[in-house]
């Protein structure tokens, strides 16, 4: 046992003192329980644990080492920024569930076995569902009904793995899986759908712009970075990793280059951007993990601006389409402003925190020699410059203008995005403070000059090639297909095929035993004896050839059995059948 208590207590304990407070107390509550958690966090010293005994096994509910407090840190740092750009919302019901979503998340990344963090995984899924629902639209409910199943079907394939795991070892212990079975491949699976790594990606970018203005800000830090902390505490160096990386890299670019829905650029720019932590995952050294961890940092943190910037415009004019919207920089300069700090941070540009943490996953792959990693996610890192670097701020607040004219966001809202614009700045100019609290020690120099150089000409080059093909990127009123149009129309095919094949079983089963079989019974056990006698002599008339009398010695025989007289020879030729059957069953055994 430990003297602190697990951080997701808190938010669990806030939660349930939500519906209980006024809107003002409610408001205090939700910056409060983060900032308690950062100080619980701080305090903890890496060793401590808590634990307890269920289902026979001793679970650990807080394992605390380096790489489960920086993600801690940054889960409440986030949190606390969420809650204070949602301090307009009026009912508690959304921020209940962010706080159970932000609590379960914490609980997932200190978990120390495989059940405790399997029963978090499941309340992340859970309660994350409600932020989609929040909007309350047709769009927002199929979308969470989506959202749910994969879910529902990645924590499936999780747990089957989780059972064969404790099946084969006996333990369930959460560290590094040395050996491939088809427990740890099923664990691995259960995890990368939770990471959106394709083909199970298409639920982020599906439901993630249909949640509600201040849930789409929350979704993005916890649910894929949960999932990226256990690729780094259960997968280091499985080299699989490096492949579902650069393929999350490249695919997230071609769809957001391709998207119009301002939100699902951003959307799609989250499974870019996981693809380059996988990648650390998959080459497995120090630097990689470290540079993994950093990145999950500052993309929690510029992401969450990205995502705020854009929140703000669809709050204050109810558009998300790059389409309808253009020239807002007029009416919305600061909202502009901190967006475009975030499109530079995404972008690595230098004294901007991506700078300071990408570069270091990229280093410890050319440190490895797998120079097909460094090629695929520099190539990845000009692409994110073109599509969330210049396309989201160029097309949202510059380019045609609509004639909206909008203004600023409320105070709160741009008070979030100053604290997370500052720590993107700070971050980028002084990573030390993050670098002090990585898993191990930091050996990189982010800013050498040859480095800096080349990275400032990558980005030029992105820019000009932006502007030269800005005539092919304009958008229009198109819709991008995903691996979701299969599941979708496959999934509309097989319910009507179920439908058609079980509901007609099913009226064939009800006509047969609940309207034709209980008369047969009924008309049956009337008179039993009886019954039994006429069928046995019908079928010794047909072996026999008689045809003649059968209707009288049918009468004869119903007005015998219900005076209760019976021949002997047929009970005495039922018993002995009786006797026949039960031997034939005992010789069995």
């Amino acid at each position: 046992m430990t003297d602190f208590l697990p951080p997701f207590l808190l938010f669990f304990a806030g939660a349930l003192l939500l519906p209980l407070l006024p809107r003002a107390a409610r408001n205090i509550l939700i910056l409060l329980v983060p900032a308690l958690a950062f100080v619980l966090i701080a305090f903890m010293e890496p060793g401590q644990s808590w634990n307890y005994r269920m289902f026979g096994f001793d679970l650990t509910l807080l394992r605390v080492d380096k790489l489960s407090k920086v993600f801690g840190y940054v889960y409440v740092i986030n949190a606390f920024c969420c809650f204070l750009f949602a301090q307009h919302l009026k009912k508690a019901d959304e921020h209940f569930a962010a706080l159970v979503y932000i609590g379960a998340s914490l609980g997932a990344v200190f978990a120390g076995d495989l059940i405790s963090l399997y029963l978090f995984w499941e309340v992340m899924a859970v309660f994350s569902t409600f932020l989609i629902l929040a909007r309350r639209t047709e769009r927002s409910r199929s979308s969470a009904y989506r959202y749910i199943l994969m879910h529902l079907f990645g924590g499936l394939v999780l747990l089957a793995g989780i059972l064969l795991q404790i099946h084969d070892t006996g333990s369930v212990a959460f560290d590094g899986f040395a050996v491939q079975t088809p427990a740890t491949w099923l664990i691995l699976i259960g995890f990368l759908v939770n990471a959106a790594a394709p083909p199970f990606s298409a639920w982020l970018s599906d439901a993630y712009p249909e949640a509600t203005v201040t849930g789409g800000v929350i979704m993005t830090a916890y649910t894929t970075k949960t999932a990226v902390y256990t690729l780094l505490r259960g997968f280091p160096g499985w080299e699989i990793l490096m492949v579902v990386g650069c393929v999350m890299a490249i695919y997230g670019i071609i769809y957001a280059i391709l998207e119009n829905d301002m939100r699902r650029i951003l959307a799609y720019s989250i499974i870019n951007q996981v693809g380059f932590m996988v990648c650390g995952a998959g080459i497995g050294t120090a630097m990689a993990i470290n540079g993994a961890a950093a990145h999950a940092f500052c993309h929690i943190l510029y992401k969450a601006l990205l995502w705020m910037s854009a929140g703000a415009v669809l709050y204050m004019t109810g558009k998300s389409k790059c389409t309808d919207l253009g020239g807002l920089y007029k009416t919305m300069p600061w909202t502009m402003a901190f967006g475009t700090v975030g499109a530079l941070a995404i972008s690595s540009f230098p004294a901007f925190s991506g700078y300071t943490s990408k570069p270091m996953i990229m280093a410890a792959g050319v440190s490895e020699g797998f120079f097909w990693v460094w090629l695929i996610l520099e190539i990845a890192s000009a692409g994110v410059f073109l599509h969330a670097g210049i396309k989201f701020p160029y097309f949202v607040f510059f380019a045609k203008d609509n004639g909206l004219r909008p203004g600023e966001p409320p105070k709160h809202m741009l008070a979030a995005m100053a604290v997370l614009a500052f720590l993107c700045i700070f971050l980028g100019v002084y990573p030390q403070p993050l670098y002090d609290i990585l898993p191990y020690g930091v050996d990189f120099q982010a800013y050498k000059l040859d480095s800096t150089l080349n990275q400032l000409q990558l980005l030029m080059f992105s820019a000009l090639a932006f502007f030269l093909l800005l005539p092919m990127l304009k958008r229009t009123q198109t819709i991008s297909l995903d691996s979701d149009f299969l599941y979708r129309l496959g999934g509309r095919q097989l319910f009507r095929v179920c439908r058609w094949a079980f509901d007609g079983l099913n009226e064939h089963a009800n006509r047969l035993f609940a309207q034709q079989l209980p008369g047969l019974l009924a008309r049956f056990f009337a008179n039993p004896g009886g019954n039994i006698q006429k069928h046995c002599m019908r079928l010794w008339d047909e072996a026999s050839g008689i045809s003649d009398g059968q209707a009288q010695r049918e009468k004869k025989i119903e007005r015998r059995s219900r005076s209760g007289a019976h021949p002997t020879g047929v009970g005495v030729l039922l018993a002995v059948m009786l006797l026949v059957i039960v031997s034939l069953l005992l010789s069995f055994k």
